[in-house]
């Protein structure tokens, strides 16, 4: 099993000197440089885990962009095992990245209405042989 790790020790809220102000166009013009876990980057058999400030979900990639969840938000609500669509992440505003699953510093929406805590730590962990869930 190969695992892709990303993780951050600290986030800083404050924005450092000089850096520009998180304007819609500004997004647009660096949305492809966030680093972070994209649809396009996962496939049938793997794993997401998303550890936010307040929880941690495992997500398991099925097809059609759906992911079986666990944790978090599921875990409290009885709703684990459910299968949803994750719409994407924000920065806490309106502006979502549909095509981004998990970032560290952002907000990881689901198309059920649950939007998580900050996101702390991702880790995509590769399936072996390709099954699906």
């Amino acid at each position: 099993m190969k695992a892709v790790a990303m993780t951050s020790s600290s986030i800083s809220q404050i924005r450092p000197a000089g850096e520009a102000t998180r304007t819609l166009d500004r997004i647009v013009e660096t949305a492809s440089d966030i680093e972070g876990i994209w649809a396009h980057d996962v496939r049938p058999g793997d794993f997401l885990v998303v550890k936010t400030r307040n929880s941690t979900y495992s997500l398991a990639v099925l097809d059609n962009g759906l992911h079986r969840a666990t944790g978090g938000w599921f875990a409290t609500n009885s709703d684990n095992g459910s299968d949803v669509r994750i719409a994407g992440c924000t920065w806490g505003g309106a502006v979502i990245h549909t095509r981004l699953l998990a970032a560290i510093g952002m907000f990881l929406e689901f198309d059920n209405g649950v939007r998580t805590t900050r996101i702390r730590e991702v880790r995509l962990i590769r399936g072996t042989d390709g099954r699906k869930h």
